[in-house]
């Protein structure tokens, strides 16, 4: 591969991890971890392969729309597809994106790992992006968005959404 060809690669590459999640849009789908791959033709083309947070995700077809139209403002012709398989867990979450989470009053998942995914009924009291406190009130298992809960610290009395650990 030449040298021109590895930098639009990576250029091609740096455009789809920075298309911005509709439902989260102070982090990018490539901080969630949700681009599996990207892969370049001969002809110009570009496929890219995404994994959704959550099979029945809202803005799966939003997210498709807004790569194939990040790729096509670039003069690329672009397809988009999904893999469901491996399934996306919260870990491959960036320390960008978590930073950002945080940054935006979302506490991000703690990690998981590979080995230890399972389902649980109660996570651990999530740290308060503010002011760091480990004591919380969980307010709704649900969000903003399904893939968020709300909660109110009780240090500092202020409430944030954490993202849920899958």
């Amino acid at each position: 591969m030449s040298a021109e060809t590895a930098s639009s690669a990576s250029a091609v590459e740096a455009i789809v991890l920075a298309v911005e999640d509709p439902e989260l849009p102070h982090v990018t789908i490539g901080d969630l971890g949700m681009v599996r791959s990207v892969t370049i033709d001969g002809a110009g083309g570009v496929e890219v392969v995404l994994t959704p947070t959550y099979t029945g995700c809202p803005a799966t077809e939003q997210i498709r729309d807004d790569v194939v139209g990040a790729l096509t403002e670039s003069g690329l012709s672009a397809t988009v597809r999904f893999a469901m398989s491996p399934p996306w867990t919260t870990d491959w979450i960036t320390a960008e994106g978590r930073r950002k989470l945080r940054e935006a009053g979302i506490t991000p998942p703690e990690h998981l790992g590979a080995s230890t995914v399972s389902v649980t009924l109660r996570q651990p009291a999530p740290a308060c992006p503010r002011c760091g406190g480990r004591e919380s009130r969980l307010i709704s298992e649900f969000g903003g968005t399904a893939c968020k809960s709300s909660h109110v610290c009780t240090t500092c009395l202020e409430p944030f959404e954490r993202f849920k650990a899958i």
